[in-house]
């Protein structure tokens, strides 16, 4: 074990045991029916410990395809089809519950390969390397001060440290508490830091939860800083799939579900929720209704947010659910995806994945080819390469077209030798589906239980208790609510896990 992890250790970073399950048979001792409505990693994660327990799950996904925004689907070239994801995703260490998922299609998680590195590109500053920093903290914090360029011992000195130590004090009460009617812009301000420091470090993180700072709650990237970095033994490593992700992950995971006895439904999009006496019924755009005991609503804040205004009973049964709807419903800012097929390649010095700082739209740049099986064919056999830019939080009303043509004007400022590529071909899109964390949202945040019998959610936008985000929020949100669903109907649960719930120095100041 390194000497970073044996500190951690010490100081208690380890992996937390939110729910261990067990607690009943391994299957429900009697006919048990599910909806979830939403086939993304939220509502397969759901279905998948649902049909374990011999729960008879109905999966109904909207789109002609699985995966929401960690979908994938063919598209037609000029020289054939090309597998296109919504959009790059980093599969961290510290994502327990959903690698405990993929874990169902791929024992050792092959398919999932380490990304090196973590680089911030910036036309002003040098970069700044993310990567390869010791796994666990205090360390890896030391360590990314002491050879960071964009903050030295005198900026230390001069920085407010007590507007710093909310960072280090992370608590799932407190720290909502204090800080969440602040935005994370004004806590950034209070910090005194050098505009380099702010740029490389801070800003580039908070834009990674497709949120800008002078409208993200200060509580919510906080904790976001914990989750990530001072809160997990296992560091900023993260790793990609091998393949697309319809092939790597949704393919096998539907047939899992189904080996269980399961339904995965795509092209079906649900379009009402009503109670039928103690038992709900969904209704779908085709005319069919699927009755079932427990629904589970695993779509994004827009969808849920229309869904629940469709669905008139729901006042009555769940009045609380229907009033945090409009606020909740607003999503966060739209965000861009671009990926290019190139003409010729990028310097091989270039890393797989990098971040970028204070571009006016580019956020992030991937190197499909150097990352996934099928782009790797394509640029082998072209002398090509397949790149991907990534915008998180963009203008409002601009069409993708032009924002893609931003994004590849900036890179080129980045990295010249982009800017000499000739595009073959141009798959680019906008959409608007992520969670706000606006200030003050929290305390109206909806959580997994809903206060109607059998009727719960789950996303990367629901409130948990314990330290979550993104994707693995996503699946956690998930796994709680088939367990509650199991709970209720006397089997035992999946365990649910998590980072360390508190801050290094929460309670010691």
């Amino acid at each position: 074990m390194a000497l970073s992890q044996r500190v951690g250790r010490l100081i208690g970073v380890r992996e937390h045991r939110v729910d261990p399950g067990g607690g009943g048979p391994r299957r429900v001792p009697r006919p048990v029916d599910a909806v979830v409505v939403g086939g993304g990693i939220a509502g397969m994660s759901a279905a998948v410990v649902l049909a374990e327990r011999g729960v008879r799950v109905s999966v109904l996904e909207a789109a002609p395809t699985l995966g929401g925004r960690l979908g994938a689907w063919p598209e037609r070239l000029a020289d054939g089809t090309q597998m296109v994801e919504h959009g790059f995703h980093a599969f961290f260490r510290q994502y327990y519950n959903w690698r405990a998922i993929l874990r169902r299609i791929d024992p050792g998680l092959g398919f999932l390969k380490p990304v090196p590195g973590y680089p911030v590109l910036s036309a002003q500053w040098p970069t700044e390397e993310f990567g390869r920093l010791p796994p666990a903290p205090p360390l890896n914090l030391l360590t990314l001060l002491a050879r960071s360029p964009s903050l030295r011992l005198d900026d230390l000195r001069r920085m407010d440290r007590d507007a710093a130590l909310p960072l280090l004090t992370y608590d799932p009460v407190d720290t909502y508490a204090d800080l969440d009617a602040t935005t994370a812009e004004e806590l950034l301000d209070s910090l005194r830091l050098p505009d380099r420091a702010r740029a490389m470090l801070f800003e580039v993180f908070s834009h990674s939860f497709f949120n800008h700072e002078a409208e993200m709650s200060a509580a919510e990237m906080v904790a976001q800083f914990h989750f990530y970095l001072l809160g997990n033994g296992e560091g900023l490593a993260f790793d990609c799939p091998d393949e697309d992700y319809a092939t790597a992950i949704w393919t096998p995971l539907t047939r899992h579900v189904q080996r269980h006895g399961g339904r995965v439904l795509t092209a079906t999009a649900a379009t009402a929720l009503r109670r039928d006496g103690d038992r709900w019924r969904v209704e779908t755009a085709d005319g069919t209704g699927y009755p079932a005991g427990h629904v589970v609503l695993a779509v994004d804040p827009p969808a849920l947010a229309a869904l629940v205004r469709a669905s008139p009973g729901l006042a009555t049964a769940a009045p609380e659910l229907v009033a945090r709807m409009p606020a909740f419903g607003v999503p966060g800012p739209p965000y861009a995806v671009a990926r290019y097929w190139l003409d010729g390649d990028v310097s091989r010095r270039r890393a797989v994945f990098s971040g970028v700082s204070r571009q006016p739209t580019l956020d992030s740049v991937t190197l499909y080819h150097r990352l996934e099986n099928e782009p790797r064919i394509w640029a082998g056999r072209t002398g090509g390469s397949v790149v991907e830019l990534h915008a998180y939080a963009c203008e409002p009303g601009v069409p993708a077209g032009e924002l893609a043509e931003r994004m590849r004007v900036e890179l080129g400022t980045l990295w010249p030798e982009f800017a000499g590529l000739r595009v073959r071909e141009l798959r680019a899109r906008v959409e608007a589906q992520a969670p706000a964390f606006a200030p003050g949202s929290h305390a109206t945040r909806p959580g997994v239980r809903t206060d109607a019998e059998g009727l719960y959610l789950a996303g990367d936008g629901i409130g948990t208790e314990f330290p979550s985000a993104l994707m693995e929020r996503s699946a956690a949100t998930g796994i709680v609510a088939a367990n509650h669903i199991l709970r209720a109907e006397g089997a035992a649960t999946e365990p649910v896990r998590s980072i360390r719930p508190r801050g290094l120095l929460a309670g010691r100041h």
